[in-house]
């Protein structure tokens, strides 16, 4: 009887070994917090809101999320938040191309190898705009105007990435611009509606509405390829009308990315969660209505690919930051 005990209870042990993967998978416990590095109402922010709609909607976490907006210290504040915080898998933060250039910039203790790449999600894109009414149809026309001098460009902040943008600019059309930083996207769009500045390199969810009224002129998209939107936004013109700026004799591109990290020091387990979140996440018609009402490429990019790109990403901003003079001494 006692050998048939022992033989039943490591017969029960054996199986329940079996069964431990499936059972002990990781999830979730707590809350999830969505770290935005980036203040209230921005492009973060709404990208944010837009996961946490889509994981409620379709009940894709066990647990509730909260948006945490870090935007302190022009994101380092998110940066330094999820540095201090290894091991830490209930939180994850939406990154972009300020995880390069704001350490490049200023020297905080931050890199993004800090962090855990889970996914890219999207990448964003950036349009050289002139105002409606002057006279310059195509970027070879503007840039060729600029070269008398006197041309400023506005953009969002300094030392970022419409900052960049317009200094490559202008090594590529051997101009020169007086850059005017300003807060926000918005900002630089009235200040180009009001002819205060005669052009600037805003995303195309920043100038739309503008540029619907009629009041602002695409001339080029700085990418390798057309946007794939054809739904016209002016009576004329889709996002896929604008030609990039290689066509228009512009020899430079730039994309910015949406990238999801987690803290350093989580499980793979874990990361993979994630991962599979975000595939779930970009099967929603709140991912893919998001993505083309912000024309931004809808991409998912993941593990050593993903790395890949963050490398060769971070080298490029640094090659462009030390072109331009901002890497901080």
């Amino acid at each position: 009887m006692r050998k048939s005990v022992l033989a039943c209870g490591v017969a029960a042990l054996a199986f329940g070994a079996m069964q431990a993967p499936a059972s002990a998978a990781w999830e979730p416990k707590q809350p999830i917090e969505i770290v935005v590095p980036a203040g209230a109402g921005g492009a973060t922010d709404q990208m944010a809101r837009m996961l946490q709609a889509a994981i409620q909607k379709h009940d894709l976490l066990p647990v509730p999320t909260t948006v945490l907006l870090e935007g302190g210290a022009s994101g380092g504040q998110g940066l330094m938040d999820m540095k201090a915080s290894p091991g830490n898998a209930h939180k994850f933060i939406i990154a972009q191309s300020s995880i390069y250039t704001l350490p490049m910039a200023t020297n905080i203790p931050f890199n993004w190898t800090d962090m855990t790449p889970v996914a890219i999600i999207a990448l964003d894109e950036f349009v050289l705009w002139v105002n409606a009414d002057s006279p310059y149809k195509t970027a070879k026309d503007y840039v060729e105007a600029a070269k008398k001098g006197g041309f400023r460009a506005g953009g969002t902040g300094s030392k970022r990435e419409d900052h960049i943008i317009t200094k490559a600019v202008e090594k590529a059309g051997g101009v020169k611009f007086s850059y005017i930083p300003y807060k926000s996207g918005g900002e630089a769009s009235t200040q180009l509606v009001g002819n205060h500045i005669e052009s600037n390199v805003n995303n195309p969810s920043e100038n739309m509405s503008v540029w619907r009224a009629g009041q602002v002129r695409p001339l080029c998209v700085f990418d390798k390829e057309r946007l794939p939107y054809t739904d016209k936004v002016t009576k004329d013109m889709a996002w896929s009308d604008i030609p990039t700026c290689h066509e228009a004799g512009i020899d430079f591109d730039y994309v910015m990315l949406r990238g999801i990290f987690l803290p350093a020091k989580v499980t793979d387990e874990q990361r993979a969660y994630y991962v599979d979140l975000f595939k779930k996440i970009a099967e929603t018609p709140e991912y893919k209505n998001y993505m083309k009402a912000q024309s931004l490429k809808q991409v998912f990019i993941s593990g050593d690919d993903m790395v890949n790109f963050l490398k060769e990403d971070e080298a490029r901003h640094k090659e462009l930051m030390s072109e331009a003079g901002f890497l901080a001494k």
